[in-house]
């Protein structure tokens, strides 16, 4: 017996096929537009489809759990109930404490799937990670791509090996000790694929985002469609085990209620949390520099724990390189003062004037820890974005890198790093994709050709994100781990992680208490973390500084760094860590 039920105001008729059996009418509408109907004969591992009207194509259940036979394909019924999970007493480590790795499935490994990623877990956990953060998962067109083009959002893929898979890998996470965050797009569907138009009006043509009409989260409908998106999100976290989520790019949520989505999806994942004795966390993407996202609901906020700081990528990266031309947002930074105010203040346009956007933008983070703030200097958005996917290594050497490496561990934010990223991968992450429908696909490739000609980059040095060398390109290669100069970074990656879970100064998030002193002639900068110093000289120059009474060093990126006589020498392009702290 399977209870099928379907929200479609749009058709006069509706009826489900399962194979194997026959049609069967559904009842309905009811008031709230849902059609219903019980049928014996079915049952998990049936496939199905819905027959809209006269029509006799059926569709996918637009809430389907499994879709074998990709997006276009009928759906089939999933029992959650049936996986045995063995994480029954799991309690995942706070996010306040994390260390945060992002990771794409089909590229971190050869083969590209949750099993194959499951041996590379223990390395993972050695390194002292306490987060994985997934790109997407859920079924989209094509046979590769970044994820962010789902349409079948409650459906696991079946190139990364389907939702069995995917439990698996939650649960060989949790049996090593590492929570599981997963990235969800609810801000747009896919281009192709998208058929909840011929059922409800999931989306709304009054708002314009990049990728089209927005989520209709506020208009005629949006109560379910508001459901849709919460049922999503508390079935990723009840019935695979995630621990979290990430939500792309929230200020493409266009919605004007009285209560936000974002607030309403909170609310409903604390009570899911108080439910199954699990503490969840929500992660957003925003552009806004408004902290009311991340702001508790108690105090007018919309609940978020916390949200990427990408103020403070920038005003590092900007730093650190210099391109020609610049880059959009690029151009508000690039001085150790907004560094600073990155670091101190969290958002660096906070109610000022941006030159980029020419308005004034953002408001100031007053009374939030920094832990609800993510830092970081590579993510799959700022490698994969590139022209031609470099890595951030790649561009600015060993020595520079180990610096932004040891910033970021050391800022108060909670860290995150990107795959590849602790060994100085020698692959690219590129932007890849599998556009079925042939003139999408020649429109995405001359797009991105296009795009980045207008930067002055030579058409022809830019990766076709729809030839399938540019995604198997992009797979990490696990050889080298501990060959050269990616055992050096791996070494560097491991003691910093160290320092920062071993250290009461460092998972401070009261931004209070960070103190930085810098010379932006000289380029250097000495940052007061409680009872950890760090030392940064990005000058031309060695430079000179007192060490407090006490302190010894604990870290340092280049073996050059002499400490002597209460005073330390950091070479140009260098960092280190001094303590008074027992580390």
């Amino acid at each position: 017996m399977h209870e099928f039920k379907l929200w479609a105001p749009r058709p006069k008729q509706v009826s489900v096929q399962v194979v194997g059996t026959e049609v069967y009418d559904m009842t309905g509408p009811d008031e709230h537009g849902f059609w219903r109907v019980s049928v014996e004969a079915a049952g998990p591992g049936d496939d199905y489809g819905f027959l809209l009207d006269e029509e006799t194509q059926p569709w996918p259940d637009p809430r389907s759990q499994w879709q074998p036979y990709g997006v276009h394909g009928l759906s089939r019924i999933y029992d959650q109930k049936a996986f045995v999970w063995q994480d029954k007493s799991w309690q995942g480590p706070p996010l306040t404490g994390a260390i945060i790795y992002e990771m794409h499935i089909g590229t971190f490994t050869v083969e590209g799937t949750f099993d194959s990623a499951i041996g590379r877990l223990n390395a993972l956990a050695d390194l002292g990670v306490t987060h994985l953060e997934l790109m997407p998962v859920v079924s989209a067109p094509g046979n590769r791509g970044w994820g962010y083009d789902g349409v079948a959002l409650f459906a696991v893929t079946e190139h990364y090996g389907g939702p069995e898979a995917l439990k698996r890998f939650v649960d060989a996470c949790h049996n090593r000790g590492l929570a599981v965050l997963l990235d969800v797009v609810y801000n747009h569907f896919g281009p192709v694929g998208n058929y909840t138009g011929k059922f409800a009006p999931y989306v709304t043509d009054r708002h314009i985002t990049p990728w089209g009409d927005a989520i209709n989260f506020e208009e005629a409908g949006s109560d379910e469609v508001r459901r849709f998106f919460c049922d999503n999100a508390l079935m990723w976290m009840r019935d695979f085990h995630f621990d979290g989520l990430r939500l792309d790019a929230v200020h493409e949520f266009m919605d004007r209620s009285a209560v936000h989505f974002m607030e309403q999806l909170s609310a409903e994942v604390d009570v899911a949390s108080a439910t199954l004795g699990r503490r969840f966390v929500l992660i957003a993407e925003s552009d806004l520099n408004d902290p009311r996202i991340v702001t508790p609901r108690e105090a007018g906020g919309y609940g978020m724990d916390a949200q990427w700081s990408d103020d403070f990528h920038h005003a590092l990266f900007t730093i650190l390189f210099h391109e020609e031309g610049g880059k959009g947002y690029y151009d508000d930074f690039g001085s150790l003062d907004k560094l600073v105010k990155s670091i101190t203040s969290i958002f660096v346009y906070d109610g000022v004037y941006s030159k980029y956007r020419k308005r004034r933008h953002g408001r100031p983070v007053d009374g939030l820890s920094a832990h609800h703030f993510i830092g970081f200097i590579q993510n799959h958005d700022q490698v994969g974005n590139r022209a031609t996917g470099d890595r951030l290594e790649h561009y600015i050497g060993m020595s520079k890198a180990k610096v932004a490496a040891g910033i970021v561990l050391t800022a108060p934010f909670i860290p995150m790093i990107f795959q590849g990223e602790e060994f100085a991968a020698s692959t690219p992450f590129q932007y890849f994709a599998d556009h079925e429908d042939e003139e999408m696909a020649k429109l995405v490739s001359a797009g991105r050709k296009r795009e980045f000609a207008s930067f002055g980059w030579d058409e022809a040095s830019i990766p076709d994100p729809e030839n399938p060398e540019t995604f198997v390109r992009s797979k990490l290669k696990w050889n080298e781990v501990h060959e050269g100069r990616h055992a050096e970074m791996l070494d560097w990656f491991t003691r910093l992680i160290h320092i920062r879970r071993a250290s009461n100064s460092l998972n401070d998030g009261d931004t209070g208490h960070t103190k930085i002193s810098f010379d932006p002639d000289r380029n250097w900068l000495v940052m007061d973390r409680g009872l950890v110093q760090v030392i940064t000289n990005l000058g031309s120059q060695s430079a000179d500084f007192n060490v407090p009474s006490g302190y010894r060093l604990i870290a340092q990126s280049e073996p050059e760094i002499l400490l002597v006589s209460g005073k330390i020498t950091v070479p140009c392009n260098s960092l280190a860590i001094l303590s008074g702290e027992e580390i």
